[in-house]
């Protein structure tokens, strides 16, 4: 259960990053509560994540990599950032990264 939480906090990451983008200096109300959200449910699983089962180094690099994975991609596709051969290679080693992390963490 821990990985699970874990992964929809990384996903939740990947949601508050993204309302970074509309929350216009934290006047568009919508954006900015949608904001707070995410981070506190990111946050939260994340702390349940490391509290039960996952160790916290192994935790917060996963919970980073797939925030950064997540954004990288919601960028390419929602806000016409490049996406290179390069930056995807990139994105793939990231991956490789989460799920090698996974493979030795003993959990």
């Amino acid at each position: 259960m821990a990985w699970i939480y874990l992964v929809l906090a990384g996903l939740f990451e990947v949601g508050f990053t993204t309302c970074l983008r509309y929350i216009d200096g934290f006047r568009n109300i919508v954006w900015t509560v949608a904001f707070v959200v995410c981070i506190a449910v990111s946050m939260y699983l994340l702390d349940l994540a490391t509290r039960t089962a996952i160790p916290l180094g192994t935790g917060y690099a996963v919970w980073t990599g797939i925030g950064a994975v997540g954004t990288v991609v919601i960028g390419m596709i929602w806000f016409g950032e490049p996406a290179t051969a390069s930056r995807i290679a990139l994105i793939v080693g990231l991956l490789s990264c989460i799920v090698g992390l996974k493979v030795t963490s003993g959990h």
